[in-house]
């Protein structure tokens, strides 16, 4: 098993970065997939980013293309979400995610562990 504990989250303005972290315990952080998946009220959880064990394969939404980026430290069992150019619609509660799995990494249903959430907020 492993847990996530996501954070960096806040309120920033349009235009703005934001980096939120999550940190691994537990089992081998190497030996699970990442993803990056947000919710706002009243709707179902969308995904951003996911990124195999490895980091080699990523996966994004077409919605944040260009502006976000996933990374991954396997030695300080961290992944990271790059937030760059944030627009008011990015505004969520923000989950990272692990699974065993190497398939379906856009799905949140794939996913076995979950962080607690971090609230991102943009402004106009």
């Amino acid at each position: 098993q492993v847990q996530l504990v996501d954070s960096g989250g806040g309120l920033v303005q349009a235009g703005g970065s934001l980096r939120l972290s999550c940190v691994a315990s537990g089992r081998a952080f190497s030996s699970y997939s990442v993803g990056w998946f947000r919710q706002t009220p009243g709707k179902e959880r969308e995904f951003v980013f996911s990124a195999s064990r490895s980091g080699g394969l990523t996966f994004v939404a077409s919605s944040v293309k260009g502006r976000f980026t996933l990374s991954r430290d396997n030695a300080k069992n961290t992944a990271y979400l790059q937030m760059n150019s944030l627009k008011p619609e990015d505004t969520a509660v923000y989950y990272c995610a692990a699974t065993p799995s190497t398939a379906r990494l856009t799905v949140s249903s794939t996913y076995d562990f979950w962080g607690q959430g971090t609230q991102v907020t943009v402004s106009s």
